[in-house]
């Protein structure tokens, strides 16, 4: 898609009024501090601001107009866009509010429809503008921020305020900002395809709230995340800020397990904080990629760095000790009192040299490093700063800088995230964003070019007068879809319960079997030990009698199995995403333990095995203290086979097997409920 008209205007006309102090008149002013040289100022009463010439209508002005940014009344709105196509403006940023937003919903769409049929491409209504510092735009309320390689999509105008205003404080430089608003023409997908090809563009920051269409977000967001790294928070996590989500935009907020889980599968980085989504940007912008998980930890301060190197391991990141060779080079240039294991302590003596050195050293073994410097009345950071931009320059692997006290410390902050090296307030907050780093290039490493789904051609209808498959019906389906249930049979009278039982040489198991009992267990519903026919007919009369009034269809007879690990698997829709499969520990305290995990249906074995390894029962699973480990593959298949169900059976809405046993050798679905839609 191609929004160069968008970004990179030529010309540009602000609608609204132009007395000062109004949305307008600020705008204008916006577009001439950033570097915008043709400027009009189109309004009723045709006012112009300082040398921006004012119309009263944009068929006056007698050049072209490639952009239009509109702040005027939402009634005046589509007006204002029906002269736009008239002139030939291709763009549009209507930062008006008062519609789909304030539940004008029918003002919106006669707006999109002049929009459509002009062929104008539009941002918001109800949006905070755009910035291009590549491109001399402007074209906002927000704080303009400095000139760099991070872009911003943002659904909220004053939270990508925010962002650029921590960009400003800490001279990291933007590329872009958007923010989309209502997005009743351009999205967030859009604007990811937008940006995944832009050359100014090193890595996309976005803010959510909501998602409109969750699948095409995921195709979005994977295909930018192969190129660049896309980093997301997102609000309404919890039930109180769904509520505000929803209040604020409108649209419902989907399970954030849900969303979550969707971003893992398309390789978006998610924080949970702004502050946060800020210093991964940073890192990401003027570091290079973190190509594994080993940190090198450099400091003149013994406390920061072991409180650094506790927050890497809770990390799952490694601060591995030196090598012999590499503390045979650090004694070269340190006192035989420095620390030289990881972290390396140069004590409050090391100078500038000493950490450059040592920085440089340690990554000959480590993937990257944070350098800590705890300055006093009597030392000078800026030797620090010169010595760590000097060595990092020639290892070409991530170094952040953390500096702290001292006379020079924010001068040599300013040298330091000049030339490339990103500085935070602590380690800890380093070895956060090293984390996200590493994270990312794995995920790219094992991504490969494909879609997010693959998801199997629909085979018909599962449900046809009722909504809910009985037993046998269900172990029928799963035994269909390559997932292993018990050696099964249906019986509905007691002659086929005897002969049932008397072609089986196990001990059996036998359960009623009616569209009215769920909770087969509360009524008396299951029978075990049975033996013989003669209790197979006994047993299929109690159930009988059990099911009296309650539309009984039989019974299902199976052998009694040996347990195993016992694991749920779940389907659901998610009002966003759509199909959602579940994994985690099953039998009776599935809710009570919730370990579980989610991802966006259908997945591969490959992400099975991902789902599996994510739960905190899984060394349980894999076998401790002597214990023979499950049947990982098995599962895995079965993960996989189970979360195309809803693709084959359109009509499916929600399934749970559970319990499942798990074996050394193979697993068994012994329970499933599965339902259909409503």
């Amino acid at each position: 898609m191609n929004l160069d008209v968008m970004f990179s205007p030529k010309s540009t006309a602000v609608f609204g009024s132009a007395s000062p102090g109004k949305l307008a008149n600020v705008l204008v002013h916006r577009l001439m501090e950033g570097g915008m040289e043709t400027i009009y100022a189109v309004n009723p009463k045709g006012l112009g601001v300082e040398a921006v010439p004012g119309y009263t209508s944009i068929l006056e002005i007698e050049g072209p107009v490639d952009l239009a940014v509109i702040a005027a009344p939402a009634k005046t709105v589509a007006g204002i866009m029906e002269e736009c196509g008239q002139k030939g403006v291709k763009a549009a940023i209507i930062i008006s509010s008062g519609f789909s937003e304030a539940g004008n919903a029918a003002g919106e769409k006669e707006v999109m429809a002049i929009a459509g049929k002009y062929g104008i491409r539009c941002v918001g209504p109800n949006c905070a503008g755009l910035i291009n510092t590549h491109g001399n735009l402007v074209a906002t309320l927000e704080t303009m921020p400095p000139k760099g390689s991070i872009s911003m999509i943002s659904q909220s105008g004053a939270v990508g305020g925010e962002f650029m205003a921590l960009s400003g404080n800490d001279g990291v430089g933007i590329a872009k900002f958007l923010s989309y608003g209502n997005g009743a023409d351009l999205t967030v997908i859009d604007l990811l395809e937008y940006l995944k090809t832009d050359a100014e563009t090193k890595v996309i920051a976005l803010y959510l709230e909501s998602v409109k269409d969750g699948r095409a977000f995921m195709e979005a967001v994977k295909q930018a995340a192969l190129v660049k790294p896309v980093v997301v928070v997102k609000s309404g996590r919890s039930s109180m800020g769904q509520r505000a989500a929803m209040s604020h935009t409108g649209a419902m907020a989907g399970s954030d397990a849900v969303f979550d889980a969707a971003l893992k599968q398309c390789g978006a980085i998610r924080v949970d904080t702004l502050k946060e989504l800020f210093e991964v940007c940073k890192g990401f912008s003027l570091m290079p990629p973190m190509e594994g998980r080993k940190i090198a930890i450099v400091t003149n301060s013994g406390g920061p760095g072991v409180m650094t190197t506790d927050r890497v391991d809770k990390l799952n990141m490694q601060v591995p000790e030196t090598s012999p060779e590499i503390r045979t080079a650090l004694a070269e240039f340190l006192p035989a009192y420095a620390g030289m294991k990881n972290p390396v302590d140069i004590t409050v003596e090391g100078t500038g040299e000493q950490y450059g050195r040592a920085a440089q050293t340690m990554l000959q073994e480590m993937d990257g490093s944070v350098v800590i410097y705890v300055g006093t009345p009597y030392l000078q950071s800026m030797p620090v700063a010169e010595q760590i931009v000097a060595s990092s320059k020639s290892v070409g692997k991530p170094v952040c800088a953390v500096m702290q006290v001292g006379t020079d410390v924010t001068e040599s902050i300013a040298y330091l995230q000049a030339n490339g090296i990103p500085c935070y307030e602590i380690g800890e907050d380093a070895a956060f964003v090293l984390e996200k780093m590493a994270a990312y290039s794995e995920w790219k490493q094992s991504a490969g070019d494909a879609s997010c789904f693959a998801a199997a051609e629909p085979e018909g209808k599962l449900f046809e007068t009722s909504n809910r498959l009985l037993e046998p019906e269900a172990m029928a389906l799963l035994q269909k879809n390559g997932i292993p249930v018990p050696d099964y049979a249906f019986v509905r009278t007691r002659e086929e319960a005897m002969a049932a039982a008397a072609a089986r040489d196990t001990e059996l198991v036998m359960k009623v079997v009616s569209p009215q009992i769920i909770h087969k267990s509360d009524v008396g519903g299951v029978i075990l030990h049975i033996s013989t026919p003669e209790q197979a007919g006994e047993a299929f009369d109690r159930l009988e009698k059990i099911g009296e009034g309650n539309d009984f269809r039989g019974a299902i007879l199976c052998p009694m199995l040996k347990s195993g690990k016992e694991v749920i698997l779940g389907l659901t829709r998610d009002s966003q995403f759509g199909p959602v499969v579940a994994f985690g520990m099953g039998g009776i305290y599935t809710e009570v333990l919730k370990d579980v995990t989610f991802r966006v249906a259908p997945v591969s074995e490959e992400t099975a095995r991902e789902m599996i390894g994510e739960i905190k029962m899984y060394p349980l699973l894999k076998g401790v203290r002597g214990e023979s480990g499950c049947d990982l593959d098995a599962l895995a298949k079965a993960i996989a086979a189970f979360s195309e169900l809803p693709f084959r059976y359109p009509d499916l809405e929600e399934a749970d097997l559970n319990p499942i046993f798990l074996y050394e050798d193979g697993l068994c679905a012994v329970d499933a409920r599965i339902l259909g839609k409503r």
